[in-house]
Protein backbone atom coordinates (compact mmCIF):
# COMPACT_ATOMS: atom_id res chain seq x y z
CA UNK A 1 0.00 0.00 0.00
CA UNK A 2 1.28 3.47 -0.85
CA UNK A 3 2.89 5.32 1.98
CA UNK A 4 3.85 2.22 3.96
CA UNK A 5 7.32 2.29 5.50
CA UNK A 6 9.62 -0.30 7.12
CA UNK A 7 8.71 1.29 10.45
CA UNK A 8 5.11 0.21 10.02
CA UNK A 9 6.25 -3.36 9.47
CA UNK A 10 8.20 -3.16 12.71
CA UNK A 11 5.18 -1.76 14.51
CA UNK A 12 3.05 -4.69 13.31
CA UNK A 13 5.49 -7.19 14.79
CA UNK A 14 4.66 -9.08 17.92
CA UNK A 15 5.18 -7.11 21.15
CA UNK A 16 8.62 -7.68 22.61
CA UNK A 17 10.05 -9.09 19.38
CA UNK A 18 13.44 -7.76 18.37
CA UNK A 19 14.04 -6.54 14.84
CA UNK A 20 15.85 -9.13 12.75
CA UNK A 21 18.76 -6.79 12.10
CA UNK A 22 19.48 -6.58 15.83
CA UNK A 23 20.01 -10.35 16.16
CA UNK A 24 23.69 -11.28 15.87
CA UNK A 25 24.82 -14.19 13.75
CA UNK A 26 25.95 -16.14 16.83
CA UNK A 27 22.60 -15.55 18.56
CA UNK A 28 20.80 -16.81 15.48
CA UNK A 29 23.10 -19.85 15.35
CA UNK A 30 22.35 -20.57 19.03
CA UNK A 31 18.60 -20.33 18.34
CA UNK A 32 18.93 -22.79 15.47
CA UNK A 33 21.11 -25.08 17.57
CA UNK A 34 18.51 -25.23 20.37
CA UNK A 35 15.91 -26.40 17.87
CA UNK A 36 18.05 -29.47 17.20
CA UNK A 37 16.81 -31.35 20.26
CA UNK A 38 19.33 -34.19 20.24
CA UNK A 39 22.24 -31.77 19.98
CA UNK A 40 20.83 -29.43 22.64
CA UNK A 41 20.27 -32.16 25.22
CA UNK A 42 23.60 -33.77 24.31
CA UNK A 43 25.33 -30.49 25.11
CA UNK A 44 23.81 -30.46 28.59
CA UNK A 45 24.63 -34.15 29.10
CA UNK A 46 28.25 -33.58 28.08
CA UNK A 47 28.46 -30.54 30.36
CA UNK A 48 27.10 -32.63 33.26
CA UNK A 49 29.56 -35.43 32.54
CA UNK A 50 32.46 -32.96 32.39
CA UNK A 51 31.35 -31.38 35.65
CA UNK A 52 31.23 -34.79 37.33
CA UNK A 53 34.76 -35.78 36.30
CA UNK A 54 36.19 -32.36 37.18
CA UNK A 55 34.48 -31.85 40.54
CA UNK A 56 33.71 -35.44 41.49
CA UNK A 57 37.14 -36.30 42.97
CA UNK A 58 36.89 -33.22 45.18
CA UNK A 59 33.88 -34.72 46.96
CA UNK A 60 34.43 -38.46 46.48
CA UNK A 61 37.70 -38.69 48.37
CA UNK A 62 38.70 -42.28 47.65
CA UNK A 63 42.21 -43.01 46.40
CA UNK A 64 42.43 -44.31 42.86
CA UNK A 65 45.10 -46.83 43.89
CA UNK A 66 43.84 -47.76 47.37
CA UNK A 67 43.99 -51.55 47.52
CA UNK A 68 41.59 -53.67 49.58
CA UNK A 69 41.92 -57.40 48.83
CA UNK A 70 38.85 -58.17 50.94
CA UNK A 71 36.73 -56.22 48.44
CA UNK A 72 38.12 -57.75 45.25
CA UNK A 73 35.78 -58.02 42.25
CA UNK A 74 32.80 -56.71 44.16
CA UNK A 75 29.82 -55.57 42.11
CA UNK A 76 28.16 -52.17 42.49
CA UNK A 77 26.91 -51.60 46.02
CA UNK A 78 26.55 -49.12 48.83
CA UNK A 79 30.27 -49.08 49.67
CA UNK A 80 31.47 -49.06 46.05
CA UNK A 81 28.90 -47.54 43.71
CA UNK A 82 30.58 -48.94 40.58
CA UNK A 83 32.16 -51.96 42.22
CA UNK A 84 35.86 -52.83 42.49
CA UNK A 85 38.58 -54.40 40.34
CA UNK A 86 40.85 -57.39 40.95
CA UNK A 87 42.89 -55.44 43.51
CA UNK A 88 39.89 -54.08 45.38
CA UNK A 89 40.33 -50.55 43.99
CA UNK A 90 37.21 -48.42 43.80
CA UNK A 91 36.06 -48.15 40.19
CA UNK A 92 34.07 -44.95 40.69
CA UNK A 93 37.16 -43.11 41.92
CA UNK A 94 39.17 -44.45 38.98
CA UNK A 95 36.39 -43.58 36.52
CA UNK A 96 36.20 -39.99 37.75
CA UNK A 97 39.97 -39.56 37.58
CA UNK A 98 40.20 -41.33 34.23
CA UNK A 99 37.46 -39.16 32.79
CA UNK A 100 39.59 -36.09 33.44
CA UNK A 101 42.46 -37.57 31.45
CA UNK A 102 40.32 -38.89 28.60
CA UNK A 103 38.48 -35.60 28.13
CA UNK A 104 41.70 -33.58 28.51
CA UNK A 105 43.42 -35.71 25.86
CA UNK A 106 40.45 -35.30 23.52
CA UNK A 107 40.35 -31.53 23.95
CA UNK A 108 44.12 -30.97 23.75
CA UNK A 109 44.55 -33.24 20.72
CA UNK A 110 41.65 -31.51 18.99
CA UNK A 111 43.18 -28.07 19.59
CA UNK A 112 46.54 -29.31 18.28
CA UNK A 113 45.03 -30.76 15.13
CA UNK A 114 42.77 -27.75 14.50
CA UNK A 115 45.65 -25.29 14.97
CA UNK A 116 47.91 -27.14 12.53
CA UNK A 117 45.09 -27.65 10.03
CA UNK A 118 43.94 -24.03 10.10
CA UNK A 119 47.48 -22.70 9.63
CA UNK A 120 48.31 -25.02 6.73
CA UNK A 121 44.88 -24.66 5.12
CA UNK A 122 44.95 -20.87 5.42
CA UNK A 123 48.43 -20.59 3.89
CA UNK A 124 47.48 -22.94 1.06
CA UNK A 125 44.14 -21.21 0.49
CA UNK A 126 45.53 -17.68 0.28
CA UNK A 127 48.60 -18.69 -1.76
CA UNK A 128 48.85 -19.80 -5.32
CA UNK A 129 51.35 -21.85 -7.26
CA UNK A 130 54.04 -23.99 -5.70
CA UNK A 131 53.22 -23.12 -2.05
CA UNK A 132 49.69 -24.44 -2.38
CA UNK A 133 50.91 -27.49 -4.32
CA UNK A 134 53.62 -28.30 -1.76
CA UNK A 135 51.27 -28.01 1.22
CA UNK A 136 48.64 -30.17 -0.46
CA UNK A 137 51.33 -32.72 -1.33
CA UNK A 138 52.28 -32.78 2.37
CA UNK A 139 48.62 -33.18 3.31
CA UNK A 140 48.17 -36.07 0.88
CA UNK A 141 51.33 -37.67 2.24
CA UNK A 142 49.98 -37.63 5.80
CA UNK A 143 46.59 -38.86 4.59
CA UNK A 144 48.26 -41.86 2.95
CA UNK A 145 49.78 -43.01 6.24
CA UNK A 146 47.90 -45.86 7.95
CA UNK A 147 46.80 -44.03 11.06
CA UNK A 148 46.64 -46.74 13.72
CA UNK A 149 49.97 -48.45 12.86
CA UNK A 150 51.69 -45.05 12.60
CA UNK A 151 50.19 -44.03 15.92
CA UNK A 152 51.37 -47.23 17.59
CA UNK A 153 54.89 -46.95 16.18
CA UNK A 154 55.33 -43.32 17.27
CA UNK A 155 54.04 -44.06 20.76
CA UNK A 156 56.26 -47.15 21.06
CA UNK A 157 59.47 -45.37 20.01
CA UNK A 158 59.05 -42.05 21.83
CA UNK A 159 57.20 -42.85 25.04
CA UNK A 160 60.25 -43.91 27.08
CA UNK A 161 62.40 -40.81 26.24
CA UNK A 162 59.52 -38.45 27.01
CA UNK A 163 58.64 -40.29 30.22
CA UNK A 164 62.26 -39.96 31.31
CA UNK A 165 62.23 -36.19 30.67
CA UNK A 166 58.75 -35.18 31.85
CA UNK A 167 57.72 -38.05 34.09
CA UNK A 168 55.36 -40.94 33.33
CA UNK A 169 52.07 -39.01 33.42
CA UNK A 170 53.04 -35.72 31.76
CA UNK A 171 55.35 -37.37 29.24
CA UNK A 172 52.82 -39.85 27.93
CA UNK A 173 50.09 -37.16 27.96
CA UNK A 174 52.19 -34.83 25.79
CA UNK A 175 53.17 -37.65 23.44
CA UNK A 176 49.61 -38.89 22.96
CA UNK A 177 48.27 -35.35 22.40
CA UNK A 178 51.00 -34.42 19.89
CA UNK A 179 50.78 -37.70 17.99
CA UNK A 180 46.97 -37.81 17.79
CA UNK A 181 46.76 -34.10 16.93
CA UNK A 182 49.63 -34.42 14.45
CA UNK A 183 47.78 -37.18 12.59
CA UNK A 184 44.35 -35.53 12.51
CA UNK A 185 44.91 -32.08 10.95
CA UNK A 186 44.64 -33.09 7.28
CA UNK A 187 40.83 -32.94 6.80
CA UNK A 188 40.77 -29.57 8.57
CA UNK A 189 43.50 -28.23 6.28
CA UNK A 190 41.57 -29.29 3.20
CA UNK A 191 38.36 -27.84 4.58
CA UNK A 192 39.96 -24.47 5.40
CA UNK A 193 41.70 -24.35 2.03
CA UNK A 194 38.39 -24.91 0.23
CA UNK A 195 36.73 -22.19 2.33
CA UNK A 196 39.54 -19.77 1.52
CA UNK A 197 39.30 -20.50 -2.20
CA UNK A 198 35.60 -19.70 -2.08
CA UNK A 199 35.76 -16.63 0.18
CA UNK A 200 38.75 -14.85 -1.31
CA UNK A 201 36.73 -14.13 -4.48
CA UNK A 202 33.76 -12.69 -2.60
CA UNK A 203 32.84 -9.04 -2.97
CA UNK A 204 33.71 -8.02 0.60
CA UNK A 205 37.21 -9.48 0.28
CA UNK A 206 37.72 -7.84 -3.11
CA UNK A 207 36.57 -4.53 -1.59
CA UNK A 208 39.08 -4.86 1.25
CA UNK A 209 41.79 -5.70 -1.28
CA UNK A 210 40.86 -2.68 -3.39
CA UNK A 211 41.10 -0.45 -0.30
CA UNK A 212 44.68 -1.59 0.20
CA UNK A 213 44.25 -4.19 2.94
CA UNK A 214 47.29 -6.42 3.29
CA UNK A 215 47.05 -10.15 2.77
CA UNK A 216 47.36 -10.74 6.52
CA UNK A 217 44.52 -8.32 7.24
CA UNK A 218 42.34 -9.95 4.58
CA UNK A 219 42.89 -13.34 6.21
CA UNK A 220 42.52 -12.29 9.86
CA UNK A 221 39.67 -9.78 9.53
CA UNK A 222 37.61 -11.09 6.62
CA UNK A 223 38.30 -14.63 5.41
CA UNK A 224 39.18 -16.64 8.53
CA UNK A 225 36.21 -15.48 10.69
CA UNK A 226 33.83 -16.52 7.92
CA UNK A 227 35.49 -19.96 7.74
CA UNK A 228 34.99 -20.84 11.40
CA UNK A 229 31.62 -22.56 11.04
CA UNK A 230 32.89 -25.74 9.33
CA UNK A 231 36.02 -25.68 11.50
CA UNK A 232 33.93 -25.72 14.67
CA UNK A 233 31.99 -28.72 13.38
CA UNK A 234 35.25 -30.48 12.49
CA UNK A 235 36.54 -29.73 16.00
CA UNK A 236 33.71 -31.66 17.64
CA UNK A 237 34.42 -34.65 15.41
CA UNK A 238 38.13 -34.46 16.27
CA UNK A 239 37.39 -34.51 20.03
CA UNK A 240 35.42 -37.74 19.68
CA UNK A 241 38.09 -39.27 17.42
CA UNK A 242 40.87 -38.33 19.89
CA UNK A 243 39.01 -39.91 22.82
CA UNK A 244 38.57 -43.11 20.82
CA UNK A 245 42.24 -43.07 19.76
CA UNK A 246 43.43 -42.64 23.36
CA UNK A 247 41.09 -45.40 24.49
CA UNK A 248 42.45 -47.66 21.74
CA UNK A 249 46.05 -46.98 22.79
CA UNK A 250 45.23 -47.66 26.43
CA UNK A 251 43.30 -50.79 25.48
CA UNK A 252 46.35 -52.04 23.56
CA UNK A 253 48.61 -51.33 26.53
CA UNK A 254 50.49 -48.42 24.89
CA UNK A 255 48.75 -45.58 26.67
CA UNK A 256 49.09 -44.43 30.26
CA UNK A 257 50.72 -46.80 32.80
CA UNK A 258 48.46 -49.04 34.93
CA UNK A 259 48.56 -46.77 38.00
CA UNK A 260 47.14 -43.86 35.95
CA UNK A 261 43.60 -44.86 35.02
CA UNK A 262 41.83 -43.70 31.88
CA UNK A 263 38.57 -45.05 30.54
CA UNK A 264 40.46 -47.02 27.91
CA UNK A 265 42.91 -48.40 30.46
CA UNK A 266 40.11 -49.50 32.81
CA UNK A 267 38.37 -51.19 29.89
CA UNK A 268 41.64 -52.92 28.96
CA UNK A 269 42.17 -54.16 32.54
CA UNK A 270 38.65 -55.58 32.75
CA UNK A 271 38.57 -57.35 29.39
CA UNK A 272 39.53 -60.76 30.82
CA UNK A 273 36.92 -60.69 33.59
CA UNK A 274 33.73 -60.14 31.60
CA UNK A 275 32.24 -63.44 32.77
CA UNK A 276 32.71 -62.84 36.51
CA UNK A 277 32.93 -59.03 36.82
CA UNK A 278 31.07 -57.48 33.90
CA UNK A 279 30.77 -54.15 35.71
CA UNK A 280 34.53 -53.64 35.45
CA UNK A 281 34.39 -53.20 31.65
CA UNK A 282 30.78 -52.06 31.42
CA UNK A 283 31.17 -48.64 33.05
CA UNK A 284 34.21 -47.39 31.10
CA UNK A 285 32.78 -48.74 27.85
CA UNK A 286 29.49 -46.98 28.55
CA UNK A 287 31.29 -43.73 29.43
CA UNK A 288 33.24 -43.77 26.16
CA UNK A 289 30.09 -44.60 24.19
CA UNK A 290 27.98 -41.85 25.76
CA UNK A 291 30.71 -39.22 25.48
CA UNK A 292 31.45 -39.92 21.81
CA UNK A 293 27.74 -40.14 20.98
CA UNK A 294 26.92 -36.80 22.61
CA UNK A 295 29.86 -35.10 20.88
CA UNK A 296 28.71 -36.44 17.52
CA UNK A 297 25.17 -35.18 18.14
CA UNK A 298 26.58 -31.78 19.10
CA UNK A 299 28.58 -31.76 15.86
CA UNK A 300 25.41 -32.51 13.88
CA UNK A 301 23.61 -29.65 15.61
CA UNK A 302 26.46 -27.22 15.00
CA UNK A 303 26.61 -28.23 11.34
CA UNK A 304 22.92 -27.42 10.91
CA UNK A 305 23.04 -24.26 13.01
CA UNK A 306 26.04 -22.78 11.22
CA UNK A 307 24.84 -23.63 7.71
CA UNK A 308 22.80 -20.67 6.42
CA UNK A 309 21.30 -22.82 3.67
CA UNK A 310 19.46 -25.02 6.17
CA UNK A 311 16.17 -23.91 7.69
CA UNK A 312 15.30 -25.24 11.14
Amino acid sequence: MAGSTPASATADAAPGARPLASVSLWAEAWRRFKRHRLAYYSLWLLALLSLLVVLGPLFYKVGINDIDFQQRMKGPGANHLMGTDDLGRDLLARMLYGGRISLAVGLAAMLTGILIGVIIGAIAGISRGWIDAALMWLTDLFLSLPQLPTLLLLIFFFRDPLKAVFGPEVGIFLLIVVVIGGLSWMPVARLVRAQFFSLREKEFVEAARALGASTTRQVVRHILPNSLGPVIVAATIDVAAAIIAESTLSFLGLGFPPDIPTWGRILYDGRDYMDIAMHWALFPGLAIFVTVLTINFIGDGLRDALDPRRVL
